[in-house]
């Protein structure tokens, strides 16, 4: 076949790229064209995203891909991050400045929703992990705070949606980042209208839910003659950049759970791959989460919170005016004195301190742990608090399947830590294969050439990855020294 392009806009908190994905129909090789930041914009008080910014910057990523690629491009592509979302009114206009999950409006709002409807029944709908970054407690909030602007929605979308009807003017949403909601029934896999009415939210504003490969229509005129891309569909990938990073794990075992994947960014997502949600009591009481993917499957996934942890360290250090590379970082934590402190990487404190290095060492006296005393040391405890962590939740999810784990696989921009893999692997007994960097924009790419009819099955995407990336393994060694402090870390959950 000849080569075709499919244009991935991949959006994550810290930044945004488009990329290019070149598919000759054995491997596809990736180029990035244009990067921009992003993240959350500090306006009134309140915490928001700046779409329309965004906006402009996907238009010029475009425009590269236009000048470069031309004619062979099939399609364009969007993921974001997950649970957030704009309203719309009946003449398409923002409702509100988009907010940011990480706003503290959203402070009680789990609390308000069990008043209304149980814990258990919430999640034997929506098999969800409890977090009150949820879209679920997000939409809460505004209808509390402000009844007349959600009373003048008329359509509800994610940011990617969004993004696709600033692209095509589709208005729907794409099943796996519709996961992320914690308002979708996960049986009928259809809106669950009557738990969002006993929580009081408006139903009418939901639209129809869409399956990741569906293509949503041409690019809208103005925006083909202005970004140079003529006859260019928008296709859904998996719109939840997790789903697409998970689709894109070089697994060989697709339909079976006894492989686990870690994508390993901002948020560390543990999971394994299920034919449906498991929404059982032990579920609940571990707080897990059922996610979409391909091919009607779930992802029954943990949320950890990850190298948000090593960004905020490193934001610290550069407060004190020690700048960083992430190289360093982990040669500094490489070189620190082991298990000297612990943490659980998913304590409240951590999730928006004003310094994330202050709060390391305050939980640490909180628990009793010897107290970080520099760059290194902290470093090297969020590092190994997360390998732990990882172990803790892969034993549940063991649990849960019935199925024993015999590899993980680590995908996204942190399985370029050779320091964490190699703890991971230590920490939980089983080989480690890292790879691919670019999981999420591959699996973007990959996903839009299923849906162009160029990939039959999720098995074959997955054959393509193996074909177009070099992998690396690290096998389990002096796991003795992990499993010593272990009961250690337990104390500090």
């Amino acid at each position: 076949m000849s080569v075709k392009t499919f244009a991935a806009v991949d959006l994550g908190a810290e930044s945004g790229r488009v990329m290019a994905g070149c598919f000759d129909g054995r491997t596809v090789s990736l180029s990035e064209l244009h990067r921009f930041p992003n993240g959350p914009v500090s306006l009134g008080g309140t915490l928001r995203w700046n779409l329309v910014g965004l906006w402009q910057e996907i238009q010029r990523g475009l425009s590269r891909v236009g000048a470069e690629h031309g004619g062979s491009v099939a399609s364009v592509g969007v993921d974001t991050w997950g649970v957030d979302f704009v309203l719309l009114n009946r003449n398409d206009e923002l409702l509100g400045q988009p907010w940011n999950y990480r706003d503290s409006r959203t402070d009680g709002m789990l609390n308000l929703a069990f008043q209304r409807v149980s814990r258990a029944e919430i999640f034997a709908q929506t098999g969800l992990q409890f977090m009150e970054i949820n879209s679920l407690y997000q939409l809460l909030a505004m209808c509390r705070r402000d009844p007349e602007l959600v009373s003048q929605a008329t359509r509800f979308l994610m940011v990617p949606d969004f993004l696709n009807w600033c692209l095509c003017g589709s208005r729907v949403v794409e099943f796996t980042n519709a996961t992320t909601t914690q308002m979708l029934n996960a049986t009928t896999r259809t809106w669950a209208e009557d738990l969002l009415r006993r929580l009081e939210i408006p139903t009418g504003m939901f639209p129809e839910i869409v399956s990741p490969g569906t293509r949503l229509g041409a690019l809208r005129r103005e925006v083909a003659d202005s970004v140079g891309l003529r006859d260019v569909q928008v296709v859904a990938p998996a719109t939840h950049d997790t789903g697409s990073a998970v689709a894109a794990v070089p697994t060989v075992h697709t339909g079976r759970a006894n492989w686990a994947y870690i994508s390993s960014g901002t948020w560390s997502l543990i999971g394994v791959e299920v034919r449906d949600a498991i929404l059982t009591e032990a579920a609940l009481q571990r707080n897990v989460t059922n996610e979409g993917g391909l091919e009607g499957t779930y992802r029954l996934l943990k949320n950890v919170m990850g190298m948000w942890l090593v960004q905020g360290v490193r934001a610290s250090c550069a407060r004190r005016g020690l700048q960083l590379e992430y190289s360093e970082i982990t040669e500094r934590a490489a070189g620190a004195q082991a298990f000297r402190s612990l943490v659980n990487p998913d304590s409240a404190e951590f999730l928006r301190p004003d310094d994330m290095a202050a709060a390391i060492q305050a939980e640490c006296r909180r628990t009793g742990e010897p107290v970080p005393e520099d760059e290194g040391q902290l470093f090297r405890c969020v590092l190994e608090s997360l390998a732990l962590k990882y172990r803790m939740v892969l034993g549940w999810l063991e649990q849960l399947t019935g199925e024993r784990v015999e590899v993980i696989h680590v995908v996204g921009g942190g399985s370029r830590n050779a320091v964490l893999n190699q703890f991971t692997a230590d920490a939980c007994g089983v080989p480690v294969i890292a790879g691919p960097v670019e999981s999420t924009a591959l699996g973007n790419v990959l996903v839009q050439a299923m849906g162009a009819g160029e990939i039959g099955s999720l098995s074959e995407l997955r054959e393509v990855v193996r074909r177009s990336e070099s992998l690396v393994e690290y096998v389990p060694r002096n796991t003795a020294a992990w499993n010593e402090v272990w009961s250690r870390f337990e104390r500090v959950q």
